[in-house]
């Protein structure tokens, strides 16, 4: 069956008091809305993408999409002054050029939408018509009286209740036979009966069509209040984000690499190394830099960029900038030496702005991507990891940035943020370890490679020893 995600993007912004619609107020760089449209063009589910924009912004929807690289995007629609009227428009969109299909219409401003949830809905649509999301509800919720809203009515069980969520997905021919009759009942198009969303439409007017419950997912946020964009914004912070199915066979990442020229700083040792390593089996031309073997220091402006100019000079193009360089010291901060502050400080985060800095006119000219590294500890300072774990938490708000700031320059920023890896560094902060306790730096290598070769950007891509994408490979 053909499946269309129907992304309803037709809200105003006015409970966020805003001049423009919610769904294009950015979050981790990116616009709410183009989030959403790229968990859908990723999702191997869906075939077609129909956008339903708020009047007036089709044109910026548009831009969005293209932007955005959203193939599966076949129309840009303008919303209606309801909901009603959006989701009809969107049924007569579908309906002219697939009279059978699948039908998932989800609000634009849920960007937290899993692949998982997506499949999920399709697979019910193989038995039932009409599919809602929804999750358990934790509070307690109260029915109130009709006046005034004051004095509690009834009270029921909880364990019946859920929040509903959407995808709401429906076989086409049901949920436009739904509104048909909706449209042709005078107190429906009078106001007199209200429809939230779809799902109620078919519940009223199709009351023999069962509406099966998909589990949905906590993270399934719609972000409606001010509040909402500072809690999304810190998700995508804090969550990781899964790298990309990777290519799966050598000739693929050949394929992918071949002729392209990778400048590794930090590449002598651990990660940096095992990606040179790695990168050069694939076709790529590698330069490695480091303090120990060419005597190029991060921190130092001059050194980055003859770096960058020899790699430029002898290949003509810079592809991608690898910086894994780093120091680890531990302590309480007021027992720290200053050299040891200064010299953390250079390091960790100076480090990486002026890598930044220096390559953003290699990577502007070959479209190519930054990629850094962070730390767990970059979700909350630890005692005796203030130095580390707070540049750590900057290389991710530096990541988020330049993933929007340079947007525009076709250039891409990623983040990865491996769980405990057998590394040197790790080795002379912490001593030998039980090897089943670490990631292995090769593991961490190559799902770099996934994300370097990836569309992604602004993402911080998270490793764990239980990933089977981390160590299957």
């Amino acid at each position: 069956m053909h499946n269309v995600a129907v992304v309803l993007a037709g809200g105003t912004g006015q409970r966020m008091g805003l001049e423009i619609p919610k769904q294009l107020v950015k979050i981790a760089g990116k616009p709410i809305m183009q989030h959403t449209l790229q968990v859908f063009q990723s999702a191997p589910q869906i075939d077609e993408i129909i956008v339903a924009m708020t009047p007036g912004f089709v044109a910026e929807a548009e831009a969005i999409v293209a932007a955005a690289g959203c193939t599966k995007v076949t129309n840009v629609i303008e919303g209606g002054a309801t909901r009603t009227e959006t989701t009809m428009r969107a049924i007569e969109t579908v309906s002219a050029t697939t009279p059978e299909a699948n039908v998932l219409f989800h609000d634009a401003v849920r960007p937290f939408i899993d692949h998982r949830v997506i499949e999920d809905c399709v697979k019910a649509l193989e038995r039932y018509e009409a599919v809602d999301v929804a999750i358990p509800s934790a509070d307690t919720i109260i029915k109130v009286d009709d006046y005034g809203g004051t004095v509690i009515k009834d009270v029921p069980r909880r364990d019946l209740l859920r929040r509903g969520q959407t995808p709401q997905c429906f076989r086409l021919p049901t949920i436009r036979e739904a509104y048909r009759l909706a449209l042709a009942d005078p107190d429906f198009t009078g106001g007199k009966v209200s429809a939230t969303d779809d799902c109620s439409v078919v519940l009223r007017y199709l009351p023999d069509v069962a509406i099966v419950v998909v589990p949905g997912s906590e993270q399934n946020m719609k972000v409606t209040h001010p509040v909402d964009v500072f809690l999304a914004d810190k998700l995508f912070q804090l969550s990781s984000q899964a790298p990309p199915p990777p290519p799966g066979t050598e000739k693929d990442y050949t394929s992918s690499l071949s002729g392209k020229t990778v400048v590794i700083f930090g590449g002598s040792q651990g990660i940096g190394a095992d990606i040179a390593t790695l990168a050069r089996s694939f076709g790529a031309q590698v330069y490695s830099f480091s303090r120990s073997e060419t005597g190029t220091h991060v921190e130092s402006s001059p050194d980055i960029e003859a770096a960058l100019a020899k790699a430029h000079g002898e290949t003509g193009r810079v592809d991608y900038v690898v910086n894994t360089a780093g120091v680890l010291h531990t302590g309480r901060l007021d027992e720290i030496d200053d050299a040891i502050v200064e010299e953390s400080l250079r390091i960790n985060y100076l480090g990486p702005l002026k890598i930044a800095r220096a390559a953003i006119g290699y990577l502007r000219e070959s479209k190519g991507q930054l990629l850094l590294y962070t730390s767990s500890s970059y979700t909350r300072g630890r005692a005796g990891y203030s130095l580390y774990s707070s540049a750590k938490a900057a290389t991710v708000n530096l990541t988020q940035a330049l993933a929007d700031e340079w947007a525009e320059d076709g250039v891409r920023v990623n983040c990865i943020n491996p769980e405990r890896t057998a590394t040197p560094m790790r080795t002379r902060a912490f001593g030998e370890e039980p090897a089943d306790t670490l990631l292995s730096s090769h593991d961490v290598a190559l799902t770099s490679i996934d994300v370097l070769i990836s569309e992604l950007t602004g993402h911080t891509v998270d490793i764990r020893r239980h990933d089977p994408t981390a160590v299957s490979r």
